[in-house]
């Protein structure tokens, strides 16, 4: 690519409407441009970048022997309702009516249409298995989109689906994406964990996310000092303490609170630690209220509360719900007299007395023990924190943030048979298919690696994925001597299938420096004055300063870096 006629720009000035570094990045180089709120317009660079990616995808899925469809974004709404997963979605999906008055979406995800398809090829055992792909548009109705491409409502996903005639069938395409997965990543450059997740609206019976490692990442991945622990703070499983045995008997004792609500205020009140405090927190748990208790220094996990219920919706109750169940106002809520449905986290049970809100206003009770109250359900539903026990080792848990760019589900069941995809075995039993699925997002791929790969001159691309390996820039356009050993120089580059530009554009020396260093072009070949005597400047685009090198072997000195 010669720059002179072509479509490229770049912004001097930070952008005000980005909140992340990559997005700001992304669209002062002109690799993409913000069209709405979550819909970005993808530019030449921009374009060619997110290609490159697709490529070491495409290339890891056809070497496991997964074939490339196309499935349509435009979807009949019955096809989610079928599967059961139209009212998971709600608002999220983006819905709308043909000219028939018949509902369509624009499809989030596309398991239930996979299994369509291969239901047309499925009629027995030997059928299977095999595997499908499809690089697609998907659409999600975010209620905030931010951080550039990181959290958008049109997105490209390479989505992949496995068909097998059992679990253990399963396990084995299962293993050969997820090695893909890491090629693929490996490839890109990207420094990234692989978590235990919440398999969230997919369902099935396993969930591993690829999460860059980065600190804009809205994820918070659980890491252990000692082994490889890794979960998502979703699931992430926590150790109960030891048990503490208090001798001495105790009973309650309703204490006046007057102005004291939250547990800061109540705990100096009462001039007692926070580690006593247990609070009370009502929830709607698909529309009906729970009550759900945690130590006082604990966070409620409410992925946890919803899969403890098997509910689609958790959320925090409204005043007047707490004020049903509670007959006081918000902030004294305590599990004794409470009047619906007490779920106590089970690290509950290792404490002896303790404090809580006593369903009155301007009061709480101290010296509360266990038999004090009775809960409906006893379990883990509290969040993890650093410092916290390892569940695998025992060692030290810390905590790194993560932006998702890869999933990988065990689907097992759960969509054959919603759509009745089924098979029949040696003996001619119908049978259901196991699923699995599997996705990656090349426009998060695109931001994650300009998250970890920029400095104060712009991007820093790794080669595999730049949008050019090599810039050439000439210095001077009526320098005979240069024009020629610049193109001359591009022409060889491209003749052995290098990625080449040439900024042959009438700017300064300095505006063509900093817009390839902002653009992230891995190495730079400088055609100056010495043109003349065969000499160029070499500069990679970390090194800290440039070389001279002979004309002759500058072809060659490149391609021994790129090997």
């Amino acid at each position: 690519m010669k720059l002179k006629n072509s479509f490229f720009f770049t912004l001097r000035e930070n952008v005000k409407d980005e909140d992340s570094q990559s997005g700001n990045l992304l669209v002062r180089a002109g690799f993409v441009k913000k069209n709405s709120a979550g819909v970005y317009m993808m530019l030449p660079l921009g374009f060619k970048v997110k290609t490159k990616i697709e490529n070491i995808i495409r290339a890891e899925m056809n070497a496991i022997d997964s074939q490339e469809v196309s499935m349509p974004s435009l979807i009949p709404e019955d096809v989610y309702i079928q599967s059961g997963r139209r009212a998971n979605f709600g608002a999220s999906m983006f819905s709308l009516k043909d000219r028939f008055d018949k509902n369509y979406v624009l499809g989030p995800t596309h398991e239930e249409l996979f299994a369509a398809a291969a239901s047309m090829k499925i009629r027995s055992y030997k059928d299977m298995p095999f595997s499908l792909y499809q690089f697609q548009t998907k659409f999600r109705d975010e209620p905030r989109p931010r951080y550039g491409l990181i959290r958008v409502r049109e997105f490209t996903m390479k989505d992949s689906y496995s068909f097998d005639t059992d679990e253990v069938a399963l396990d084995v395409a299962y293993k050969k994406m997820f090695n893909a997965y890491i090629k693929s990543f490996d490839k890109m450059g990207l420094d990234y964990k692989i978590v235990t997740a919440d398999t969230g609206v997919m369902g099935g019976l396993l969930s591993e996310e690829f999460q860059a490692v980065t600190d804009i990442g809205e994820d918070i991945l659980v890491l252990c000092d000692k082994c490889d622990y890794a979960s998502n703070l979703e699931v992430a499983n926590c150790v109960n303490s030891e048990i503490c045995n208090t001798l001495e008997l105790k009973e309650k004792q309703l204490v006046h609170t007057p102005m004291a609500k939250t547990i800061d205020e109540v705990c100096a009140f009462l001039n007692q630690d926070k580690n006593r405090f247990i609070k009370t927190i009502i929830y709607l748990v698909d529309g009906v209220a729970v009550a759900c208790m945690v130590m006082g220094n604990r966070e409620i996990n409410e992925t946890k509360l919803r899969k403890l219920y098997g509910a689609n919706e958790v959320i925090l109750a409204d005043n007047e719900t707490v004020e049903r169940v509670t007959s006081a106002k918000v902030g004294f809520a305590g599990p004794i007299g409470i009047k619906c449905e007490l779920v106590m986290d089970e690290e509950i049970l290792n404490h002896n007395y303790f404090i809580t809100g006593a369903n009155q206003n301007d009061y709480h009770y101290v010296d509360v023990c266990k038999q004090d109250f009775k809960a409906d359900k006893i379990a883990d539903i509290r969040n993890i924190q650093e410092h916290d026990i390892c569940p695998v080792c025992g060692g030290n848990i810390y905590f790194k943030h993560g932006i998702e760019i890869g999933n990988t589900f065990k689907l097992g069941t759960k969509y054959s048979k919603a759509m009745n995809l089924e098979y029949a075995d040696s003996n001619n039993k119908l049978n259901d298919v196991w699923m699995g699925s599997y996705g990656i997002g090349s426009g998060r791929c695109m931001a994650a690696i300009v998250e970890q790969n920029n400095d104060d001159n712009g991007i820093n691309w790794p080669f595999n994925v730049a949008p050019y390996t090599v810039c050439i820039v000439l210095i001077s356009l009526k320098d005979e001597a240069q024009v020629n050993l610049a193109n001359s120089l591009y022409n060889e580059l491209k003749a052995l299938n290098i990625d080449v530009v040439l900024d042959d554009r009438d700017e300064r020396v300095g505006v063509k420096f900093k817009d390839m260093e902002l653009i992230g072009v891995p190495y730079r070949i400088t055609v100056g004055k010495k043109a003349v005597d065969s000499i160029v400047e070499f500069k990679a685009r970390l090194d800290e300063k440039a070389i001279d090198i002979n004309s002759d072997e500058i072809i060659n000195h490149v391609i021994n870096l790129l090997k």
